[in-house]
């Protein structure tokens, strides 16, 4: 294994001690080459800024102003070093023993591969469906989003998540975890930031895969992967917003060409019912989390405590 550099991005938003976790992890367990670590941080407020700056020194830090989107911070942090390995990861992940030298070799032995991604294991110990993916389609869609094809082991309708594939060749790997060629990165031009958040992986793959460059799932690296750490619960209606939006433009700019009229109505009319759906379940979802949080603070307030009444 040669000592190719590895630039690591981590884009951050309000997710301060899952960043954490992740930079020490990243600090307990580095490559067996140097290692850049750069964070964008996109205007969390949250006092991110300040622990990165007092507790890893080593870190390549820039304090964005706004909220710049996953796309746009990634292409921003990846600008900052020149190492021939780019790895893109997010705060809510965390690395183990071996994981990043076990990735990096499969680019080292694998020229016509341009993306690896490792097994992501969430906290209890379960697969992360999404580590493999194939390219949507619409029966694989539908098949994800009503649950189908999640519990299917085979068939077009469990097709997304790739269940056939237990390590090598797949269509895309899961952004959260993106280690990749630098100069294949640049050569597509990065993350197509017309995506803000959402689907700019599976976008990247595609277009890496149109060059003849391949994705590959690397199961013998495990990282940790706390799914949906950085939304923090239901997903809201911002986020709800562009991830449809970018299952539309994914649609859009790399199938709509070559399918009917009908067709594409009819996938543009699904996306839109999908988002309208899910808007709604993540209304009631946080509408009942609220409820929940409000009743033991009621009921403090209005019997007391144990600890705070009946004393003289």
């Amino acid at each position: 294994m040669d000592d190719g550099g590895l630039d690591v991005v981590i884009v951050s938003f309000r997710s301060r001690e899952l960043l954490r976790i992740c930079l020490e992890a990243l600090r307990a367990h580095p490559p067996s080459g140097p290692m850049k670590v750069v964070v964008v941080d996109n205007a969390s407020g949250d006092g991110t800024v300040e622990m990165v700056e007092e507790q890893f020194t080593e870190v390549d830090l820039v304090a964005s102003r706004e909220n710049l989107g996953f796309a746009a911070a990634t292409n921003l942090g990846a600008a900052r070093g020149s190492s021939p390995y780019l790895l893109a990861l997010n705060p809510d992940t965390a690395v183990t023993a071996g994981a990043l030298d076990k990735v990096r070799a499969v680019l080292e032995d694998h020229p016509e591969v341009a993306v690896v991604g490792p097994r992501l294991l969430r906290p209890d110990l379960t697969l992360d469906h999404a580590a493999r993916r194939s390219f949507p389609t619409p029966t694989s869609a539908l098949g994800h989003f009503t649950g189908i094809g999640r519990r299917a082991e085979s068939g077009r309708l469990a097709a997304y998540r790739a269940p056939e594939v237990e390590s090598g060749p797949v269509d895309a790997v899961n952004g959260a975890f993106m280690l990749m060629r630098r100069d294949a990165f640049e050569a597509a031009g990065g993350f197509d930031e017309g995506y803000w958040m959402y689907m700019e992986d599976l976008d990247l793959s595609y277009r890496l895969r149109q060059r003849g460059l391949l994705s590959w799932y690397e199961p013998s690296a495990t990282v940790m992967h706390v799914k949906g750490g950085t939304v923090g619960g239901p997903r809201p209606a911002r986020l709800n917003w562009h991830f449809h939006r970018g299952m539309g433009r994914f649609y859009r700019r790399h199938y709509a060409p070559q399918r009917s009229t009908a067709m594409n109505l009819l996938v543009y009319a699904g996306i839109a019912l999908k988002l309208a759906a899910s808007l709604a379940q993540s209304f009631a979802r946080r509408s009942l989390a609220r409820r929940r949080h409000r009743r033991p603070a009621m009921a403090a307030s209005e019997g007391g405590s144990p600890t705070t009444s009946g004393g003289g």
